[in-house]
């Protein structure tokens, strides 16, 4: 397939699962209105972000893939629409808890889970409470829409996650998020970071990018949204500022992507020979 249309939601949530699950299905209704194949929510719209404390009472959010409502209620919404939604949801696996994203295909059915590889620990973003890191290795999922290559917020900021989901046979990248103020320090605002480090990628991989954040203010937390698709040149297509809420809408060719990522040699010119003490221990 040479073009696809893709979307990026962006919206503000409640602590109510069933609020979260139809606000998001009415972007997705609307997306799919609009011709998108593709679908991205922002991460974990079950609920609010609640990693911003360390409550072990959170952890009765988490559920199994085939249990999870939002997971459940996507399935359900593709099968109906025809169309690819990558979820973000808590997962439970026994004893193990995941910051996990079910593919989802157009027929309803997950193709595979991706468990969040890089998990933070910071203020207000205290993750590693939560999540074990993810086992599954970074994934990509092969569809006739194109092999999609997808990765989960704090992932985003390593271009080792880019790289390596390209070298899998990515042909485009998404990056559903969660992310905002930093409490440690107020005046440090990382939306201008946050999407140079995907554009970036973009741009050393020449492959289309989307992202998907929240909005809104979650206990004294504000989330800056900025959520955009670029294409494999890094130029935006579609983009969203800080407040808005509603469905970005893009059509990315990948064939076009395919020629120009031969042309500028990237892959060509690789020195895997020279690359070992990347993955050696700092």
């Amino acid at each position: 397939m040479t073009k696809l249309t893709v979307a990026a939601l962006q919206l503000a949530f409640t602590d109510c699962v069933e609020d979260n699950i139809a606000a998001v299905s009415e972007l997705v209704r609307e997306a799919a209105a609009k011709g998108a194949k593709l679908i991205l929510p922002p991460e974990l719209f079950e609920g609010h972000y609640f990693c911003r404390t360390q409550d072990e009472g959170h952890f009765g959010r988490a559920l199994p893939t085939a249990e999870h409502p939002a997971v459940k209620a996507m399935q359900a919404l593709a099968a109906e629409l025809g169309v690819y939604i990558p979820t973000s949801f808590f997962e439970a696996d026994g004893h193990h808890h995941y910051n996990s994203l079910a593919m989802i295909d157009d027929g309803g059915a997950v193709m595979g889970v991706y468990r969040k590889s890089h998990i933070p620990d910071g203020p207000g973003y205290s993750e590693k409470f939560y999540f074990r890191p993810g086992n599954t290795g970074f994934r990509t999922f092969k569809t006739p829409l194109g092999t999609v290559g997808p990765a989960i917020c704090w992932d985003q900021w390593y271009p080792e996650t880019a790289r390596s989901l390209m070298l899998q046979g990515a042909e485009i990248l998404l990056f559903p998020t969660a992310i905002g103020t930093e409490p440690h320090d107020p005046d440090l605002d990382t939306s201008r970071l946050w999407r140079r480090a995907m554009i970036g990628h973009a741009v050393s991989n020449v492959v289309p990018v989307v992202a998907a954040n929240r909005i809104g203010s979650e206990d004294g937390q504000r989330f800056y949204g900025h959520s955009f698709i670029c294409d494999e040149r890094g130029d935006m297509l579609a983009e969203f500022g800080a407040e808005e809420t509603g469905v970005l809408i893009a059509t990315v060719d990948l064939d076009q992507a395919c020629r120009h990522r031969a042309a500028f040699g990237f892959f060509r010119d690789r020195r895997p020979d020279l690359y070992g003490r990347i993955a050696e221990d700092a």
